[in-house]
């Protein structure tokens, strides 16, 4: 991309303003349009197609890259783009048209895509849809009205139908007030703490789907609802969506590394930078907790760091993938015009160039400033960042999206100990010999691996958190992860699992309780890297290149390293390694083991804490003198 100088008087932390983002969004729109159809109704990128097929892929990218372009045109920057998209829209939704866009009865991920075709239509509404003639009105409005009265699935989709009919309400067209009122009071369940929703409840009864569609969906349309919704939407609403999304994003903040990548983890992540939406929505809609300054530090960090790592493709489109096209991070609902939900990160657009979050100077995250910690209470995760290499890491002691009760495969996304900023999880092939990284592992006789899904949050707080599972093994073939709906596995059940973290710094001790009898050997993972790899008795090394150090430390009853090296499971590069630490003979139930996991781009802890066990209480005493003590519950 081609970007105007950069402004470090302004922006001493990246560099960027405005006019970087206005370049990011208009290089992104043109690159695609050699894709598009002859009248533009369908944009058909290059990839993998979706579960839900082609022709709803074309209308993926349509819907999607117009999001921004509807961003785009509030405060101008036209070039043609209006134009563009209306002769799109037009065609799309023409019955007659070879490029008529899919029902919303038939195709379920059209009501996504025109939740985003109506936000978009509200934004540039002077310029697109004023500009329609009657003919083309009447007909969006025929296409989008298939949206009332469906029911829509237990999720954030059910907050693509109230943008949907909120933009009808607004056209005088077809909405239900039942639609709408039956969604907010569905949304209210989900609802948990601190700004925090699960994402609906699934297939089953989920309650722990944490990931970043707490921000960049069930924080980020509320309140674009009720800006849709006018005179509609009653204060009190106004009120409450502010009041979480401000809690949200007074944590969300620290899921950001020093770097400008954002947390890898939660599905969906070549939405890349969709991962800023929350926080412009929040300056949009006076709903922050963050100075304008450190509003654009952190959206512009990550949008610099996504077009430094390659974010886009040489066509200058945005594939599949993290710093680059990577298709093991695919979900099957994914096409090739998925990760164009990026889109939402261009929200920033609609304030005006005046307004303090382009004028002011950028203020640092706090991870430069200073070592974070922040426990999140409602996902159950623990999150400490290090000033000195700018790594923010996260235990997690809470999330998982698979439904209580119903044991299931580990899902790389969800179900590790731990992840972070820098790293991501691996995505091999299952297998029985997997998952290693963050993982603890009980390894039965014929060196199959156990899985922890589902997880039962026990407690956290402060620099502590425990969880229990059920230790299962896969019992016949392993399932397609591309296969939809997926064949729910047979398992073979194992003990209950106690796993607990204290986490400080770069540092998390691991500790590990089995409960039952298992003839297995137990197994402690840490973050996957790709570099030079080393063993030293009960400890395992990986360094990358960047200096940057995985490393696994046995502490009691894990005296055996070593480094498990795979291909193609890393975002990062094609291959990879997990540091990992076992015990030498089969465990004993009840006995307590811990493992020191530490992921770091500086130097290395001198002395790692000393670990006292007193019945169910585990001591951590750090070298400096502080100390935390482990409650591990009975069973």
């Amino acid at each position: 991309m081609r970007f105007p100088a950069e402004n470090w008087r302004l922006s001493r932390y990246t560099g960027w303003t405005r006019a970087h983002w206005e370049m990011a969004a208009d290089e992104t729109l043109a690159a695609v349009r050699r894709f598009a159809s002859a009248r533009h109704a369908l944009i058909d990128l290059p990839g993998p197609v979706s579960a839900f097929g082609g022709h709803s892929d074309g209308l993926e990218g349509f819907a999607r890259t117009f999001l921004a372009a509807g961003f785009r045109l509030v405060h101008g920057g036209d070039g043609g783009l209006a134009q563009w998209y209306a002769e799109g829209i037009a065609a799309g939704v023409d019955p007659n048209s070879p490029e008529r866009w899919p029902s919303l009865e038939d195709v379920p991920q059209a009501r996504v895509e025109a939740a985003s075709i109506a936000l978009a239509m509200h934004e540039s509404r002077s310029l697109i849809w004023d500009a329609l003639d009657d003919r083309v009105r009447q007909q969006v409005v025929e296409w989008l009205a298939q949206a009332v009265g469906l029911q829509y699935p237990a999720s954030n989709w059910v907050w693509f139908q109230n943008i949907t009919e909120a933009f009808l309400r607004s056209v005088n067209g077809p909405w239900l007030k039942e639609d709408i009122d039956r969604n907010i009071e569905m949304t209210e369940a989900w609802y948990r703490r601190d700004g925090w929703y699960t994402d609906g409840v699934g297939a089953g009864r989920t309650t722990r789907k944490f990931d970043w569609y707490a921000g960049w969906a069930m924080n980020f349309y509320p309140l674009w609802y009720c800006r849709m919704s006018a005179e509609h939407a009653e204060p009190a609403l106004w009120a409450r969506y502010r009041e979480r999304l401000r809690a949200y994003l007074d944590g969300a903040q620290h899921l950001f590394g020093a770097n400008g990548s954002p947390l890898l983890q939660g599905r969906s992540l070549t939405y890349r930078f969709a991962t800023t939406a929350p926080f412009w929505a929040g300056a949009l809609f006076d709903a922050t907790p963050l100075p304008p300054g450190r509003t654009r530090r952190l959206a512009s960090g990550t949008l610099r760091h996504f077009v430094a790592k390659g974010g886009w493709d040489a066509q200058g489109l945005q594939p599949i993938g993290w710093h680059h096209a990577f298709e093991p991070i695919r979900q099957p609902y994914s096409g090739p015009g998925s990760p164009y939900w990026s889109s939402k990160g261009f929200a920033g657009l609609v304030l005006p160039a005046d307004h303090p979050v382009w004028t002011d100077p950028e203020e640092p995250l706090e991870v430069e400033e200073r070592d974070m910690q922040v426990t999140l209470h409602a996902p159950g995760w623990l999150v400490s960042g290090t000033k000195s290499d700018g790594v923010v890491r996260v235990v997690n002691h809470g999330s998982d999206a698979q439904p209580e009760g119903t044991l299931g495969v580990d899902d790389p996304n969800y179900a590790r100990h731990a992840y972070s900023t820098h790293t991501g999880p691996g995505y091999a092939k299952l297998s029985r010999e997997a998952p290693v990284d963050n993982h603890v592992a009980l390894i039965d006789a014929s060196g199959s691996v156990s899985h922890r899904r589902p997880l039962a949050p026990m407690s956290i707080a402060g620099r502590i958190g425990v969880s229990r599972h059920r230790a299962h093994w896969p019992d016949g073939p392993m399932p397609d992860a591309f296969v939809w709906p997926p064949e729910p596995p047979q398992f073979r059940v194992g003990p209950l699992v106690t796993t607990a973290s204290v986490l400080r710094g770069a540092v998390e001790i691991r500790v590990v309780r089995v409960e039952e009898d298992c003839d297995c050997l137990l197994r402690v993972g840490g973050f996957q890297v790709d570099g030079a790899a080393g063993v030293d008795g009960g400890m395992a090394r990986v360094v990358r290149k960047d200096g940057l150090a995985s490393i696994v430390i046995g502490l009691r009853g894990l005296a055996e390293g070593a480094v498990i090296a795979t291909d193609g499971a890393d975002v990062f590069s094609s291959r990879s390694a997990v540091p990992v630490v076992t015990s030498r003979i089969p465990l004993t139930v009840g006995e307590i083991y811990a493992a020191a996991v530490i992921l770091t781009g500086a130097a290395l802890p001198e002395v790692l804490p000393r670990i006292d066990v007193n019945g169910d209480e585990v001591s951590v005493a750090w070298a400096d003198g502080q100390a935390d003590v482990v409650s591990l519950p009975p069973v």
